[in-house]
């Protein structure tokens, strides 16, 4: 069936079984291998050329090897990389002051992937329960909500209900409530609970279809943290740096977070870099000693960072998401009306996801996504019958437009 749908080089096929006999088995690829990328353009071994709407999980947003942040890697890679946290070094605290700045925090944790940002925030969280709320040793506990994502650490899945990332990964870490997303009054009984500390969301679900909540859920949400005098921790590593439309999800509804997370975009996807910033009365519970990282702030990834949200703000891509990704919904939804295949279009800024009319089980949204590649366009499903869409925020109108002709046709090809 992959052959009818997507032909693969002998090349290519070369790669893939030498990954398959010599990798984990831990991810399942379409069958596409890359080789180079520029701007919302990559490009397979056999020069064939492909928009990226997947860019890395949100990684990409700048565009791949954005000739900015490509530059600053290259100019500090030539003078240190890597001196880790033992001694300081020249441009740490110069990313710090530029992040916390351009966020409006007072303090910046620097760590390397989106999971540790997240278990750095848990952390945190937990140390502010017993140094600043009062609560007893060992027992904090930190609301989360059905169907999140996270990460894959054993912490983090132990507060998830994906079998395929939790079953059989046990003992799970305790300390964790889990509430339906998108539900307030579920949220509000929650914290009756006197040991909840924190409330851990994703102001966009993204691993789980794009699934946004009502205007009003984060509002709330941060008035009821406030009310009980717990953490309101956001989980921005996908939804963040100008992904949905605005800097930051939250920013949609005018919620300031507690403990911020960012990851992927925070380095244009030229390297692993995150960061978890809060005010001195949350940070300044972390004291020498009690967490930290070999590569966390390294001075590469700290000119990367700060060269990333350069990018950022001057291209002004928070606007230039909003904008294509109304384009995109109202021409997807429009298509929808006609087509029985698509059920569902949501979305904001340039994180849409459309869904597919088929089971789950079915492999008609993998089938799509291999006709995709077939047609120059990459994307990949989630949960069996959804298509996550987010191309690298530097797109222009003209280049959309394009992409959706190109998904409007492989669609139809389907439902004929």
């Amino acid at each position: 069936m992959t052959e009818e749908l997507l032909e693969i080089s002998a090349n290519a096929q070369r790669i893939i079984e030498t990954e398959d006999r010599h990798g984990a088995h831990n991810y399942h690829p379409l069958p596409v291998v890359l080789e180079k990328g520029e701007g919302v353009f990559v490009w397979d071994l056999d020069g064939k050329r492909f928009y990226d709407f997947l860019s890395a999980y949100s990684a990409v947003n700048q565009g791949h090897c954005h000739p900015t942040i490509i530059k600053a890697l290259n100019d500090q890679a030539q003078k240190l990389t890597l001196t880790s946290r033992a001694f300081y070094n020249n441009v740490l605290g110069e990313f710090e002051a530029y992040a916390t700045s351009y966020f409006g925090f007072d303090k910046l944790l620097p760590m390397n992937t989106g999971a540790e940002g997240v278990e750095t925030a848990i952390k945190l969280c937990r140390k502010w329960a017993y140094q600043k709320k009062g609560l007893e040793a060992g027992t904090a506990k930190i609301i989360v909500c059905d169907g999140n994502f996270h990460g894959r650490t054993t912490t983090i899945i132990s507060f998830s209900n994906d079998p395929d990332a939790r079953d059989e990964f046990g003992p799970y870490t305790p300390g964790f409530i889990s509430v339906p997303y998108n539900d307030v009054e579920a949220l509000r009984e929650a914290m009756k609970d006197t040991n909840v500390a924190g409330f851990l969301v994703e102001p966009i679900q993204g691993e789980a279809g794009v699934n946004v909540p009502n205007d009003d859920y984060l509002k709330a949400a941060r008035e009821l943290c406030t009310k009980n005098n717990v953490l309101l921790i956001a989980d921005e590593i996908q939804t963040g740096i100008a992904r949905t439309g605005r800097l930051l999800a939250v920013d949609h509804v005018g919620v300031r977070p507690d403990v911020l997370i960012l990851g992927k975009a925070l380095s244009g996807g030229v390297l692993p870099v995150s960061a978890v910033l809060a005010d001195d009365e949350v940070m300044m519970c972390i004291r020498p000693g009690e967490h930290g990282s070999t590569f966390g702030g390294n001075p590469l990834s700290c000119k990367v960072a700060m060269a990333a949200l350069e990018v950022v703000k001057n291209e002004k891509l928070a606007e230039n998401a909003e904008r294509l990704g109304r384009i995109f919904r109202d021409e997807i939804q429009k298509f929808a009306s006609e087509n029985e295949l698509v059920t569902l279009v949501r979305g904001k800024g340039l994180l849409n996801a459309v869904v597919i009319n088929d089971s789950a089980e079915s492999k008609t949204a993998w089938n799509i996504c291999l006709r995709l590649a077939s047609n120059g366009l990459l994307a990949k499903p989630t949960h069996g019958n959804i298509i996550r869409f987010a191309p690298p925020l530097v797109m222009t109108e003209e280049q959309l437009r394009e992409c959706i002709d190109i998904i409007k046709t492989t669609i139809n090809e389907f439902s004929k």
